[in-house]
């Protein structure tokens, strides 16, 4: 077969130039090569020289931690660019299949449109690596001359009268709008950058994580393509590969998902709507809001994607149905009649009716649906893990300033803390995991049934009723299995139980003869336990029997139906592939309903626990020391043996010139001293409870600084009461306790210097505060030095 840009046809109207140059559309196709060879010979030298990456100015560990402005635009914009030019490709090799010579200019522009848009989305990563923007004017001189062209083209389709019935024309005007996007991206750059144009370029500073070593989690600094692909993990599963991975090698989290910073956002959330609506800000509703405030994009991120990937799915039946029908039919071609610029275009119905191109669309849609699906349950695991780390440090705050009045009452206990931190934040976090798909469900549902009555008509709606009727049974056999595992759970836990008091207690077993009794009481929560074991797998075998059949008895009561029923309908195997392929869809939302479902609930009862656990009364805020020193009247009453520091680290001290007599007293000191006391309390009246009693009652006492001070009183006077007074556990009717942080540390540094700055209100402002158990200790040492603590040996004492 002849072959040649424009045909050989020497009657073809694409040689004709008499109306003028523009007009012949073998020449415009040649004018939309240029943008596309000046590109590749533009750039490929840049990138084989490789000036970008020795251009660069700053110079880190990573390579992709530069974005310039419209980074994740420019990358969709490109994809998008890439498909439609795919797509242009398919079509001119068909539109020149039904000709008798071979026309390159219907195909080989895009082709050569393809080659760039690869080259330039290269060319912009390595530009960015190297962080070297001025490199960049090659692609705004491509987009421009690309957008030129192609406006051209699409204008001069347009005079000949070619429409919207061809596809060409659909897809000229496609490239056109990304081009000219991909154009206002480009000046954006500019803008922001202002690399060209502008006397002062604007430097970007890396982020501050990448400045790091240690973090090596790159998920939020890589490209697009890379984020979709997590293409960066390859190093590190190839280390993994070949040797284990300890800490050390995953390295550090980035700021962003650290449990400090999701907490402040948590926080602020809460803040944030408590100056909107004070009165809603109350129960469970305030920390659904609060979260949604915090968490909530994010979380409609990773909705999107499910339901992107979703809707893609239905492109397998759709494509199923077009292949099959395709080649059921005989492949006879009749010659076109309308012929435009002396070739002929395939319509948008004879371009989705050919089999290859469905299997092309089919193979796309399924990378891109599993793509989107994969993004979506990153972007929900990622979200979800935030959350569980955000909450825990808010009940972890939440305790420090918790009143011990809570656990006294018996209104809290310990163990109910733990469940909050270990299995009410777990259900939370596997709730924002299951949460796309309370969304995505119904879409689902309702996309397929629709799809299914198009394709078969009414009975249709037979077997779709047929599932929407067998659901509620499902949630049952579900709920059932998820109450049969738990109760096994609590039998397992009662029989070890039982078991460990047995074995603790073995020798009054066999001296009191309780073998028998004991051994029948294990025997019974055994008993107890096996029956929930086989309940457990009756229903699980159930469940797995129902989700393998119902997509069969809902087929075969739909194809039973549509044949019986309706006679003379159309029941092709393109039909019945199609059918069963969406059959399969639909029975996948409601597998996962019952989970979701119960999913939703534990959330709903988490979160009305931690309502009413952040509810419970703290206590109160200690106070700074003044800046005013306190009056003499208010001094400490009593003075204290000067305290003797025991450290290993440090050489011992002359303890013998500094003893002094047990009753002797010191002499006081001097009142312009602001510094020399620790913490004290003037006119104090405490309480355990709210409405109680006061337990301390006008408590005026100053501790000093640096001294060992002692309280003596009998049992039950409030020695601890006015220890926990101090430390803020008690209800402070009124008075105040005033905390002395103004002076440093003994070694004159920070005291916790690898520990980050918090600008938050609810962490207390004293200086550090050490507890010591009232329960005897030794030294792992000598008798002598367990009496001496390192201070001299004094034969006298």
């Amino acid at each position: 077969m002849p072959l040649a840009f424009c045909g050989s046809e020497n009657h073809s109207a694409a040689y004709r130039v008499d109306k003028g140059v523009l007009n012949n559309g073998c020449f415009v196709d040649a004018l939309n090569v240029v943008p596309h060879v000046f590109l590749l010979f533009i750039t490929f030298p840049i990138l084989f020289i490789g000036w970008g990456s020795q251009s660069s100015k700053v110079h880190i560990h990573h390579s992709t931690w530069l974005h310039f402005p419209g980074h994740n635009l420019r990358w969709i914009l490109t994809f998008m660019l890439l498909f439609v030019l795919v797509c242009e490709i398919a079509e001119g090799i068909l539109s020149d299949g039904v000709t008798e010579s071979r026309h390159l200019h219907l195909y080989m522009p895009a082709g050569m449109a393809f080659m760039a848009a690869v080259t330039s989305v290269v060319y912009y990563h390595n530009i960015e690596t190297s962080n070297f923007p001025k490199l960049l004017i090659a692609l705004l001189v491509y987009w421009t001359l690309a957008f030129i062209t192609k406006t051209i083209k699409f204008v001069k389709f347009y005079d000949h009268s070619i429409s919207f019935s061809q596809l060409r024309f659909c897809l000229t005007g496609l490239l056109v709008v990304l081009y000219g996007m991909l154009l206002l991206v480009e000046v954006n750059v500019i803008r922001v950058r202002r690399y060209i144009f502008f006397k002062s370029p604007r430097e970007v500073k890396p982020p501050e994580d990448l400045q790091d070593l240690g973090v090596r989690f790159l998920q939020p600094f890589v490209n697009l393509l890379s984020k979709g692909t997590y293409w960066w993990m390859n190093a590190f599963i190839k280390t993994a590969h070949k040797k284990p991975i300890d800490l050390r090698a995953i390295g550090k989290l980035p700021i962003a998902m650290r449990a400090l910073t999701n907490y402040r956002r948590l926080c602020e959330a809460f803040d944030t709507q408590a100056q909107k609506d004070s009165q809603s800000m109350q129960g469970a509703r305030a920390i659904w809001q609060a979260l949604c405030h915090a968490f909530g994009r994010r979380l409609v991120l990773s909705s999107t994607f499910r339901i992107l990937a979703d809707l893609l799915g239905f492109a397998g039946p759709l494509c199923i149905f077009g292949i099959v029908d395709h080649l059921g039919k005989e492949n006879s071609v009749s010659q076109p009649k309308t012929q435009f610029l002396g070739v002929y275009f395939v319509s948008s119905q004879e371009f989705l009716a050919n089999a290859y191109v469905l299997a092309v669309l089919l193979f796309l849609a399924l990378l891109l649906q599993r793509t989107f699906l994969q993004a979506s349950y990153y972007v929900a695991i990622e979200t979800g893990i935030n959350l569980r780390g955000a909450i825990q440090t808010k009940i972890y705050n939440k305790i420090m300033h918790l009143s011990t009045s809570n656990l006294s009452m018996g209104e809290m206990t310990a163990a109910q803390i733990c469940n909050l931190v270990a299995i009410d934040t777990n259900q939370l976090m596997w709730f924002f995991f299951l949460c796309p798909n309370l969304w995505a469900m119904p879409v689902q549902i309702i996309v397929g049934v629709i799809l299914l009555y198009y394709i078969l008509g009414v009975s249709a709606l037979i077997g779709a009723a047929v599932i929407i009727l067998l659901a509620p049974v499902q949630y049952f056999v579900a709920t059932k299995l998820s109450q049969a595992q738990r109760s096994t759970l609590e039998y397992s836990n009662e029989r070890l139980k039982q078991t460990n008091e047995m074995l603790r207690g073995i020798k009054l077993l066999k001296l009191y003869a309780w073998e028998n009794i004991f051994r029948a009481r294990v025997e019974m929560t055994r008993k107890k336990e096996m029956t929930s074991l086989r309940a457990f797998a009756v229903y699980t075998s159930i469940s797995i029997f129902m989700n393998t059949a119902i997509p069969i008895a809902a087929v075969l009561i739909t194809f039973v139906g549509h044949v019986s029923f309706f006679k003379g309908a159309d029941f092709s195997p393109s039909v019945a592939f199609a059918s069963l392929s969406l059959f399969h869809i639909l029975v996948t939302p409601l597998f996962l309903l019952s989970s979701v479902v119960r999913s939703t609930v534990k959330a709903l009862v988490s979160v009305q626990k931690l309502s009413e656990f952040l509810s419970s009364a703290e206590i109160r805020e200690e106070q700074c020391a003044p800046r005013e020193p306190a009056p003499q009247g208010q001094a400490n009453k009593y003075q204290a043996v000067p305290l003797k520091v025991v450290n290993r680290k440090h050489p011992a001290r002359e303890d013998c010139q500094n003893f002094t007599a047990p009753l002797q007293r010191l002499t006081p000191s001097a009142d312009g001293d602001a510094d020399n006391w620790c913490v004290q309390i003037i006119g104090g009246f405490f309480t355990w409870t709210p409405d109680g009693i006061p337990t301390l009652s006008n408590i005026t006492i100053r501790i000093p600084r640096g001294q060992l001070t002692m309280i003596v009183g009998q049992v039950g006077c409030g020695k601890s009461s006015l220890l926990l007074a101090t430390l803020g556990e008690m209800q402070k009717i009124s008075g105040a306790v005033f905390w002395n942080s103004s002076f440093p540390d003994e070694t004159g540094e920070d005291p916790s210097p690898e520990r980050e700055p918090v600008a938050d209100s609810d962490i207390r402002k004293r200086g550090p505060v050490a507890y010591a158990s009232q329960k005897p200790w030794l030294l792992n040492a000598t008798v002598e030095e367990n009496i001496t603590f390192e201070s001299p040996f004094n034969k006298q004492r």
